[in-house]
């Protein structure tokens, strides 16, 4: 996509500089190719208008460069057709240093930047001023809500666009984003003074203590859950607009249990019916800490309510009942034996959206102990991936980012296919993301000979996948039928109806949910703790997988 900005941009001095510095081979791919990145794609177009400013650099008759801000209303920059841009020339200082420069030289080079989601797109091609008379294509470049005088109106034929890599830019949001970022917030905080409220207004003595407990909580002073590991909240961050980091730490200041990278800690939450449940969640932090975990929750709209419950009463000084930390997607060596270093071993870290929590662990993990490995993480709009400010810090061009909105996808086949290229035998694949992505990443490793156990994933949700339909579950034993909603989960449906089945993890990781079905059920297995024997054998996890018809019969 880049030949034609390439073409340009790496004269002969600038690709001797890249082989002194070893870089040379990154970009040789860029040499090849249609020179069609010149005509602008949806996802060009649309970043084009969502700007309110660029930079602009020109070249004066002595030769020097001359590099010039440009700002106005969002979309002030048009996108004419999928070769010309324009923009109106709003009076400035009166200077007219760039309108000079174009009247001798026609060639421009603008940089347009978004600093929130740390991207940026580079264009260089041909300006030209809009004729006086031309009063359409100035009329066209105006904003009708832009008071600012209109002096003169620029158009560009684009030459060829490139977009630039995110490290180094530090991010920064206007007044609007940061509206957008606390206005959540905002919002919970109104509803739960609400709530408080109309539970004051409402109380009659009997219910005054309980009314003062809930009050306590609003405010970061109750307690929640019966677990054996007592926690305090002690620090919140909002990473996205929906994710929130939680930072725990113990009550008595004491050091925490050491875990290792890919661990999990069970919390109490209390949904919005009254009833007390636990969620698991991966602990992001660095597995080395022992001061603090740090825990992410995204609230997610199609839920049982329990990340909305989690947004809502996790406040600072809440002490939390939680389980001691498990790890049931541990860094393995080649002898399945937990990883301290393996210079042979090359490591491949992926995950999808808020799948990174566990990965970030690893590869801070990694990253300690020197061992070899890649990060790439995939989502859609980067603004909204977890962690992509800190992890481009720490990790540098280990990390590789899939915002999809701005037009770069994760290809899996292509991932792969990569390693085996490079010959990396000793190469094992880490994932954790969405049920979708992770059948891509099974089927494709099974086409290119992967062998499973270099294979490691966790599903980041336990929520059925988008393809689950309604069932009815006969248990044989219990002699009840239980009908199971499309958007519940097999174990959730048994539990509520009131049959007492051990679990633990909730996310097919640790075998304790397992029951036994007919051998020839057509089943969907999600979990990532069975063998495919024990799948023949008729063995399946009630936490994650389902049923491909609409009954299945449980020996439970």
């Amino acid at each position: 996509m880049a030949h034609q900005y390439a073409k340009i941009a790496f004269t002969e001095s600038v690709r001797q500089v890249q082989k002194e510095q070893n870089s040379r081979a990154g970009y040789a791919g860029m040499d090849s190719g249609e020179d069609y990145n010149f005509l602008l794609s949806q996802g060009e177009s649309d970043f084009i208008e969502d700007r309110d400013s660029f930079y602009m650099a020109s070249v004066s008759e002595t030769d020097w460069p001359y590099v010039q801000h440009r700002g106005g209303p969002t979309g002030f920059l048009k996108v004419i057709d999928q070769q010309t841009i324009g923009f109106a020339d709003y009076k400035g200082n009166r200077q007219y240093i760039s309108t000079g420069n174009f009247r001798k030289n026609d060639r421009v080079s603008i940089i347009l930047m978004d600093y929130a989601n740390r991207r940026r797109l580079k264009i260089i091609g041909n300006i030209s001023q809009v004729d006086e008379d031309d009063w359409e294509t100035l009329a066209s470049l105006e904003d009708d809500h832009y008071r600012a005088r209109v002096e003169r109106g620029f158009v560009i034929k684009i030459v060829a666009f490139d977009w630039n890599c995110p490290q180094h830019i530090t991010p920064r949001y206007s007044e609007a984003e940061i509206s957008t970022l606390i206005e959540p917030l905002q919002q919970q905080l109104k509803q739960l003074k609400q709530q408080l409220k109309q539970l004051k207004q409402q109380a009659t003595p009997a219910k005054q203590e309980k009314v003062e407990v809930l009050d306590n909580a609003a405010l970061g002073k109750g307690e929640l859950g019966n677990g054996e590991l007592p926690l305090v909240i002690s620090g919140i961050r909002q990473l996205t607009p929906n994710i929130r980091a939680y930072e725990l730490r113990t009550v008595n200041g004491e050091p925490l249990p050491s875990i290792t990278a890919g661990s999990h800690i069970e919390v109490p939450i209390e949904l919005a019916n009254g009833q007390r449940v636990w969620r698991s969640y991966s602990i992001s932090s660095n597995p080395s800490r022992t001061d603090c975990y740090e825990i992410a929750v995204k609230r997610e709209e199609k839920s049982n309510g329990g990340s909305h419950a989690v947004h809502q009463q996790y406040q600072l000084g809440l002490i939390v009942h939680c389980k001691a930390p498990k790890n049931y997607f541990p860094l393995l060596n080649d002898s399945g034996d937990a990883v301290s270093k393996n210079n042979n071993q090359h490591v491949v870290l992926i995950a999808g959206g808020i799948g990174i929590t566990p990965i970030k662990s690893m590869a801070l993990a990694l990253l300690k102990q020197q061992q070899s490995f890649e990060l790439h993480y995939a989502g859609r709009i980067q603004g909204e991936m977890a962690y992509t400010d800190r992890l481009t810090r720490q990790l540098g061009d280990k990390l590789h980012l899939y915002p999809s909105q701005a037009g770069t996808k994760l290809s899996l086949k292509k991932l792969l296919s990569q390693q085996i290229a490079q010959q990396n035998a000793q190469t094992h694949f880490y994932f954790c993301g969405p049920a979708s992505m992770l059948n891509e990443l099974r089927q494709h490793a099974l086409e290119l000979n992967i062998t499973s156990d270099r294979i490691h994933y966790e599903l980041f949700s336990t929520e059925p996948t988008q393809s689950a339909s309604a069932c009815q579950l006969t248990l044989t034993q219990s002699n009840v039928k239980i009908e199971v909603a499309s958007d519940q989960t097999l174990l959730d449906a048994v539990l509520d109806a009131g049959i007492d089945v051990p679990y633990s993890c909730k996310s097919g990781e640790c075998k304790s949910c397992v029951v036994k079905v007919s051998p020839d059920a057509d089943i969907e297995h999600l979990d990532n703790c069975l063998s495919d024997q024990e799948r023949t054998s008729g063995k399946m996890c009630l936490c994650v997988s389902r049923p491909q018809s609409q009954t299945l019969t449980i020996a439970l």
